[in-house]
């Protein structure tokens, strides 16, 4: 099943009441960018701004954790994001945060989620219109219903591991195997014991993912059985929603995503680590 639109079928159904367009962009503590001031200076026209960071459990001392399902309700309500609509989720770099934003909005309890083909970038290559300012909605119902299944913590990982289970972590090789140090300050470097590194962007192409028999590919590639149950991982939980998002377009139907991931993991002095490559 396909979790994307174009942008031709955004453009044509842009005035439908039925379609809310969500800008889901995020970008790395150090990347110098400023996701909000961004989407103020233009976005695609009536698009919410939904901030990962604001919206979630601020409370954890954890990045963009999942709040509960009372709190995340009142939240995209305030923002007049309706869970029975069609929810259409793009970021402004191509494909990055924006499966972080489906997946949360899945986890959720939303009807449909979607996300947009080469995002933001494509929207603006195309010279299709933008609109300044915030875009401001009435409120809204979200009646938020929480998949846990879906979610996967610390003690789950932990045991998870030590039980040899299927651990996918999206972060690149280098921070894999602890070979460069973390963007985040405090962390250990390497990986959680048994896991196996597949980089989120191996499955990117043009903004979109890759096509199925490549992403099947790539996943068994990296030694998961996409038939049994598997975690994913990366560092604070956002690129681990690619992971998810390929996993579930090849059909897997038993995939968590670890929601403190490596700044979690990385950060607790119980949390074995290991170095050097999957193994």
């Amino acid at each position: 099943m396909s979790h994307f639109v174009t942008t031709q079928w955004l453009a044509d159904h842009l005035d439908d009441p039925d379609i809310q367009v969500i800008d889901a962009s995020w970008h790395m503590p150090n990347s110098g960018r400023d996701a909000q001031a961004e989407y103020e200076a233009g976005h695609i026209p009536g698009a919410i701004f939904f901030d990962l960071d604001k919206n979630a459990d601020t409370s954890s001392g954890l990045p963009h954790m999942l709040p509960d399902a009372d709190t995340f309700s009142a939240m995209a309500g305030a923002l007049g994001i309706a869970s029975d609509k069609t929810l259409v989720v793009y970021d402004e770099a191509g494909l990055f945060s924006a499966p972080r934003a489906w997946w949360t909005f899945t986890v959720m309890g939303a009807r449909v989620v979607k996300i947009l083909e080469g995002g933001g970038p494509k929207w603006r290559a195309e010279d299709r219109p933008l609109e300044s300012g915030e875009s401001i909605a009435p409120r809204a119902t979200f009646d938020a219903k929480f998949d846990n299944a879906a979610v996967a913590g610390f003690e789950q990982v932990l045991a998870a591991s030590q039980a040899g289970q299927q651990i996918l972590d999206a972060r690149g090789a280098a921070r894999f195997t602890g070979d460069t140090p973390e963007p985040r300050a405090g962390l250990k470097s390497g990986h959680i014991p048994q896991s196996r590194n597949l980089p989120f962007d191996a499955l990117i192409e043009n903004g979109t993912l890759k096509p199925d028999a490549e992403l099947e590919k790539a996943i068994r590639a990296a030694g998961i059985d996409p038939a049994k149950p598997v975690i994913t991982s990366c560092g604070s939980g956002v690129t681990a929603a690619v992971l998810a998002l390929a996993l579930d377009t090849i059909g897997a139907e038993k995939v968590a995503l670890y929601d403190g991931s490596w700044t979690e993991w990385g950060g607790r002095d119980d949390a074995p680590v290991q170095t050097g490559p999957a193994r």
